[in-house]
């Protein structure tokens, strides 16, 4: 899949060494078998010899070799710096949507915006403000505050019209606030691809690669699951674990201290318990935990509890391997499970990985 950019887009950025586009594109030089975030300070390859790529995991599947200068696999979990911008704006104030020509007048080329956040959270970024002020209302509203006065706040033209926008997001009018939970999605980014995380009051209940198919499947179950509305947003809990994880990645970190939340059938609760207890840098095989969950010859059914897990890397299900030592299935990617194993197992170097 090749990023939602003109060929000519890419290459400028690529001649510009614009670092706004990292990220976003990968490129890669069909002479060198290398590739580089766009910013990278190399010598410009020519144009029919370079390839470009909407991720690395793709580059590294179609034979390329990281860079050794830009590091494109390295993360600091950060956003481009022009991001960054865009996010504070929009933390700063959530009343009234962030116009065209205020976008360009903070450099930032609206089009741009709007294939990131839709890229990386799975909306324009219009509809992302949206989101965050009917985030910051219901917040509002459920600490108290009248619904005219968070309508008024939220810059909503009128209050028939974010009572109708509330409803169609959380299922009901503000009234009911009281009665009704929030899950706030985030996206981390590692060197392991982009994941969503997805917080509660009690902790986290979603940590899953932006990339898994079932992700879609797994937003409704935590729907139906927590009676919850989903909306984008940061909080304690998310900065936290983003922290964490770039300690895990690094190899300094071997358990989590971030609180859980993951409802599920009594035997799936006791599947993914029993993952939380298999030691860093230890593989358990399915057989073996449908023995300690107490089920023999429940295997077939361990294997789907655990791939139903919807807290990847927290609850290690990718410690979980066939009887004959093969890795198994892993709903982020065999790549991945390699990639994880390894890490765990204090091996610095990255791991072989296969289509």
């Amino acid at each position: 899949m090749y990023p939602q950019l003109s060929t000519r887009e890419m290459q400028r950025a690529l001649s510009n060494s614009d670092s706004s586009y990292d990220g976003i594109f990968y490129t890669a030089v069909k002479t060198t078998g290398v590739f580089c975030r766009p910013s990278c300070s190399a010598r410009k390859p020519k144009p029919q010899n370079v390839e470009f790529f909407a991720t690395h995991r793709e580059a590294l599947f179609s034979g390329y070799r990281p860079c050794k200068r830009c590091r494109p696999l390295d993360t600091d979990g950060k956003p481009p710096a022009w991001v960054g911008r865009l996010m504070r704006r929009v933390e700063a104030s959530t009343a009234g949507r962030v116009a065209a020509h205020e976008l360009r007048g903070m450099g930032v080329d609206p089009a741009r915006a709007r294939r990131y956040f839709l890229q990386h959270h799975g909306m324009t970024f219009q509809a992302y403000c949206r989101a965050q002020r009917l985030s910051e209302a219901f917040r509002r509203i459920k600490g108290g505050d009248s619904v005219p006065d968070v309508a008024h706040a939220s810059g909503f033209g009128s209050e028939s019209g974010f009572r109708s926008a509330y409803a169609r997001v959380f299922g009901g009018p503000p009234s009911d606030a009281q009665n009704c939970n929030l899950i706030t999605l985030s996206w981390i980014r590692t060197v392991a691809g982009p994941l969503v995380v997805g917080t509660t009051e009690q902790g986290v209940c979603l940590l899953e690669f932006s990339d898994r198919r079932m992700l879609e499947t797994q937003f409704r179950t935590l729907r139906r699951r927590f009676c919850a509305a989903l909306l984008p947003g940061s909080n304690g809990v998310v900065i936290a674990l983003q922290q964490q994880l770039q300690e895990y990645f690094s190899g300094e970190r071997r358990r989590f201290t971030i609180p859980l939340s993951y409802p599920g059938t009594p035997f799936q609760q006791k599947v993914w318990a029993a993952l939380l207890d298999i030691p860093y840098g230890s593989t358990c095989s399915y057989r073996e935990l449908a023995s300690k969950v107490g089920h023999p010859q429940a295997v077939r059914a361990v294997g789907t509890a655990n791939g139903m897990n919807r807290i990847a890397i927290l609850i290690p299900c990718h410690r979980v391997v066939n009887a004959n030592g093969e890795l198994g299935g892993y709903g982020g990617g065999l790549w991945r499970k390699r990639m994880l194993l390894h890490l765990e197992s204090g091996q610095r170097s990255p791991a072989p990985l296969a289509k």
